[in-house]
């Protein structure tokens, strides 16, 4: 197998297991979370696990996706979510250090990387191939 390959191998296990295991948390409404939804203004704890319900389902959903199939669209999805929670742990996050937003960089990082190696779309069709 080509470096390439193995390269684009690493990486797609590596985004899947991270989706996998946050959606996993996210199904199980970890509780640690619920801070974040409050720090945006979200308090209800029903609606805050309706959300958690359905990104879990969509973080497994990209997870299973990445290691069948890898659409650009979706790991563009999965790096811009990275980098979104990363964001909410610093400067969003309620009385979160910087460096839990450094600690989070590869959950944007491994996405785009892999986006990256597979090859940025020319066109509209090519992002959802």
């Amino acid at each position: 197998m080509e470096n390439a390959k193995k390269i684009q191998w690493v990486l797609r296990i590596a985004v899947a297991g991270e989706f996998l295991g946050h959606g996993v948390f996210a199904l199980q409404a970890k509780a640690g979370w619920f801070k974040y939804f409050h720090a945006l203004g979200i308090q209800g704890d029903d609606t805050i696990r309706t959300i958690l319900l359905l990104t879990g389902l969509l973080d497994i959903t990209l997870a299973l996706l990445v290691l069948i199939k890898p659409i650009r669209a979706a790991l563009l999805w999965m790096a811009l979510w990275g980098l979104w929670t990363a964001l909410l742990r610093w400067p969003i996050g309620p009385d979160e250090p910087i460096w839990d937003f450094f600690e989070r960089w590869a959950n944007w990082g491994a996405p785009l990387a892999l986006l990256l190696l597979l090859g940025w779309p020319k066109k509209i069709k090519e992002w959802f191939s």
